[in-house]
Order: structure tokens, then C-alpha cells, then sequence
């Protein structure tokens, strides 16, 4: 996964890869498992990114902080 990551930065906001989040802290709880992600289930019109933005924020910020 990270090397599409870093291979097509151009598609993902530099805003989002900054600071985990708290859709960022659920996609790598969730293992980017999209199935199960909120996203996912809310049947948005847009193909999700979030997988891409944590292996970003994981190169970056190393892991989140989980309470």
C-alpha cells in the first residue's frame, strides 16, 4: 500500500496527511479494511482515499495515539 501511496500523491490533499484523524484512527484500527469502515457504509459517491492517507501519516507520524 505505500507505494501506491507515494506513487500517486498528487490525488490526495496535503491537508489530510498531516495529523491522524479521527476517520484516519478508524481506517488503520480497521486495518483498511473498507468493508467495515463507516465510509463504506454510508454509500458515499466517492472512492475512499483514507488507506493511502495512513500509510502516508504512518511514514510520517508513526502510528496513532489509541486511548
Amino acid at each position: 500500500m505505500l507505494n501506491h501511496a507515494i506513487i500517486e500523491p498528487a490525488d490526495i490533499s496535503s491537508s489530510i496527511t498531516k495529523n491522524w484523524t479521527e476517520q484516519a484512527i478508524e481506517c488503520y484500527k480497521l486495518n483498511g479494511n473498507c468493508e467495515e469502515c463507516s465510509i463504506k457504509k454510508a454509500h458515499y459517491s466517492f472512492d475512499c482515499q483514507m488507506p493511502k492517507v495512513v500509510e502516508i501519516l504512518m511514514l510520517m507520524n508513526g502510528e496513532p495515539e489509541i486511548d
